[in-house]
């Protein structure tokens, strides 16, 4: 056969290959009935807490509510640098200890079904595996903090909190933490290839990371040090907790920076991770 009529066969752009991947990805999502569970459970927890600050106690009195305001089940009243309280932090931001579980039946399926084996042998980029995982986990975590605003506002009217607010703040909080949910995404995305092998050490680690124990810890010290501990939210814990009903229009770019940057910085580590070893 002559050059002339040779068969030129071009690698198909990120931009298609990207686009097939989340294509699958997504019909995988809406086929996974425990993608419907956790909405359903993301709805219920706030409004279970609502409740249970106001059922009676031992003596027959009303036990002292955790919030004052519908909102504050939503997002804290302030920026945090160091949690104060339970209340400060049950919140919408429970949505991301969940999502690591999300994030886990992906790929551990992959793994577990050789779905893997199959995707690599067939040249599939592997920043576009992480990349897809990401976006689609990410949907799937922003749907989760819908849901949550739903329970939570339901049941804080239900039990008759405040429901004062500045309007504006509010949303700047909300779009925040949604914006929120491709960061974490990426990031336990990561953790899930690194520990994709081990289902009970990549739920821990996604528990782990997502409650922000690490972080904690490291602003406590950094305050009893006398040591600005800010930055911690800003960058370190990704600006979730940042994200309050006192929010700014640059609060809300400080989570899109952030969260753009963790999906970065994650996915290229992810990257390098699968390309150096052994993904089967």
């Amino acid at each position: 056969m002559t050059a002339s009529h040779e068969l030129k066969f071009e690698s198909p752009g990120f931009g298609k290959r990207l686009k097939g991947m989340l294509g699958v990805d997504f019909y995988r999502l809406f086929h996974t009935p425990l993608f419907y569970i956790f909405l359903c459970i993301a709805a219920i927890i706030p409004a279970m807490v609502s409740a249970m600050t106001m059922m009676p106690g031992p003596d027959g009195s009303a036990t002292t509510p955790l919030y004052s305001n519908v909102w504050q089940i939503i997002a804290a009243s302030e920026s945090l640098y160091v949690v104060r309280s339970i209340a400060d932090y049950a919140n919408m931001n429970m949505v991301f200890i969940f999502g690591g579980i999300i994030v886990y039946i992906f790929i551990g399926n992959d793994y577990k079904s050789g779905y893997v084996k199959q995707l690599f042998t067939t040249h599939a980029k592997k920043q576009d595996y992480m990349m897809s995982k990401s976006i689609v986990c990410a949907f799937a975590m922003a749907c989760m903090c819908i849901a949550y605003l739903i329970g939570g506002t339901v049941g804080g009217l239900l039990v008759g909190y405040d429901t004062s607010v500045n309007v504006g703040s509010l949303i700047l909080a909300i779009l925040g933490k949604m914006v929120m949910s491709l960061g974490w995404a990426s990031l336990y995305t990561f953790l899930n290839v690194i520990f994709r092998r081990y289902f009970g050490i990549s739920i821990a680690s996604s528990f782990f990371f997502g409650t922000g124990i690490l972080i904690i810890g490291a602003a406590a010290i950094v305050e009893s040090l006398a040591l600005p501990a800010s930055f911690l939210n800003i960058f370190l814990y990704g600006s979730s907790v940042n994200a309050s009903l006192a929010s700014t229009p640059l609060t809300l770019i400080i989570c899109i920076v952030v969260s753009v940057a963790w999906t970065v910085i994650y996915n290229f580590l992810g990257t390098k991770l699968l390309s150096g070893s052994d993904v089967y």
